[in-house]
């Protein structure tokens, strides 16, 4: 796909929990090679949506619609079996907490290798190397390829979250406030691996946070949510410099997230 072509395209998006609301009348779209961050405070539906869009969660409403490989998918009414294919090739999650999103009594060579038996590998020279190969991407030794990650570090544990998502190039990494516990200088390392895999890679992103200025350094475009809706959206530089709805000019000036 070339960069800027049209990769997600929502449409009213809703999500509710029995008679809660967890989102409502969300409307984006996401091209290729582009980072889209969500930011609001804790409660606002963000991580909602994203659990929508990354197929976790069965939206109640709306439309999602992905250009694939495999052409015009829509992601609401995909059958199980061609989401887990499409979640396994072309899309990644980065979990918040690295537990979720690894196998912590695994070999972090294991957990690369995982995804990549999954998608038809069954060389075990082959596979270790390509994961030792991602190890080296993500500033983790190699020598640590038969380490479990219930030994490593938050951060390292997050790197290899990263690298276990990255190993089969997938089109679109969705990612859940990926620094969030963090040391501040573990979580400029791994922002700054993150930006460069972005770039060279030429990934599309959707990333939720509340640190604006982790939102500053990895996205293109921010949408800003307050209790289960948008209430702006627009260019990240636009919207943190000249912030126009009220609740957003709290958010930059930190007020509710301090």
């Amino acid at each position: 796909m070339e960069k800027g072509e049209l990769l997600l395209c929502v449409s009213n998006l809703s999500k509710y929990y029995g008679l809660h609301l967890g989102c409502e009348g969300i409307n984006l779209t996401l091209h290729s090679g582009e980072v889209l961050g969500i930011v609001g405070e804790s409660g606002s539906g963000k991580s909602t949506l994203l659990g929508c869009l990354s197929g976790h969660l069965e939206a109640s409403g709306g439309e999602l619609f992905y250009h694939g490989k495999e052409g015009l998918l829509d992601l609401n009414g995909a059958s199980e079996q061609t989401l887990r294919r499409v979640m396994r090739t072309e899309m990644g999650v980065v979990h918040q907490n690295p537990r979720d999103g690894l196998r912590m009594h695994v070999s972090a060579g294991g957990n690369i290798g995982e995804r990549l038996m999954a998608n038809g590998w069954r060389h075990y020279g082959r596979l270790r190397a390509e994961a030792v190969h991602w190890l080296e991407r993500v500033e983790i030794d190699a020598s640590r390829v038969d380490d479990l990650p219930a030994h490593f570090s938050g951060g390292m544990q997050q790197r290899l979250q990263i690298a276990k998502n990255l190993i089969t190039n997938p089109r679109l990494l969705f990612m859940d406030e990926p620094t969030s516990g963090l040391d501040v200088s573990v979580q400029a390392r791994v922002l700054d691996i993150l930006r460069s895999l972005v770039s060279r890679l030429g990934l599309s992103m959707v990333i939720v946070t509340h640190d604006l200025a982790v939102a500053r350094l990895l996205a293109d475009r921010l949408m800003v949510m307050r209790r289960g809706r948008v209430v702006e959206e627009g260019l990240t530089d636009q919207i943190l410099d000249d912030p126009q709805h009220p609740y957003t000019q709290l958010l930059v000036s930190s007020v509710l997230l301090h």
